[in-house]
């Protein structure tokens, strides 16, 4: 995550799905942002949303009118400024830059680590996604990845997951079902479901005892951003929302 993102279009649904994850504060969740260095890139275009009202703030106007606000009054776009709102009630963050160096990496991975106990959902902001082979930590861009090892140490300490993954190049049918597969291998998780936008895909990683509570917020989800948050297309998807009746559609 980069500060110069903060408030765009992938901001407003990625938030958007933490607001369904917690609607009367159930379950303690831990934003890592993982941030990275500003590049300097031009990203006015991602919202331009905000000029639709219309169009864009019925899936959710609280957070709609908040992101507006914030970014109408600060200086720069920078992603702590939602952490002294009400927007995402009850959570707690880790904002601690993401290093390049091996060492440094260490080092982070611990105060993550730290940041986490006791915590029920830990979601994972990285620029880009999991790692790929490409990039393994301490080569320079690893920062934008999270590390299949700190997956594995999160979801060893008992906390469920939700991870922030951009589409690759390849066919997005088999990017999910190979991702959501890999989630399985890696964690053994008894309920991993994925969610998707037009550019992202969401992986959840329930521990047994949050299995309900992250169904239902998925449910949650899905009919509060239908037509923004949706299941990817996958033969084997056996999600069934039908299964968990809608609670708390008023989360936020």
């Amino acid at each position: 995550m980069k500060d110069q993102y903060f408030g765009d279009i992938n901001d407003y649904r990625k938030y958007g799905l933490l607001r369904t994850v917690q609607p009367t504060g159930e379950g303690s969740v831990l934003v890592a942002w993982m941030l990275t260095p500003d590049d300097g890139s031009r990203d006015g275009k991602f919202r331009s949303y905000l000029e639709q009202p219309a169009k864009w703030r019925h899936f959710d106007p609280e957070l709609y009118d908040g992101l507006s606000g914030l970014l109408e009054s600060a200086a720069k776009p920078q992603v702590s400024l939602i952490e002294s709102t009400g927007l995402l009630a009850g959570v707690s963050y880790y904002s601690a830059i993401v290093p390049e160096g091996r060492e440094d990496r260490e080092v982070w991975r611990s105060g993550l680590l730290d940041a986490a106990s006791g915590v029920d959902l830990v979601f994972l902001d990285p620029d880009n996604g999991i790692e790929i082979p490409s990039k393994p930590i301490g080569r320079k861009g690893s920062s934008k990845y999270v590390a299949w090892g700190e997956v594995e140490k999160l979801w060893a300490t008992g906390c469920s997951l939700l991870i922030y993954q951009h589409f690759r190049r390849e066919p997005r049918e088999t990017f999910s079902k190979r991702m959501v597969s890999e989630m399985r291998q890696r964690t053994g998780a008894p309920f991993i479901q994925a969610l998707r936008t037009a550019h992202v895909l969401f992986l959840f990683a329930a521990q047994i005892e949050h299995e309900t509570w992250l169904r239902e917020a998925a449910c949650r989800c899905l009919s509060r951003w239908r037509g923004q948050i949706g299941l990817p297309t996958m033969a084997n998807n056996s999600f069934n929302a039908d299964a968990y009746p809608l609670r708390g559609l008023g989360a936020g």
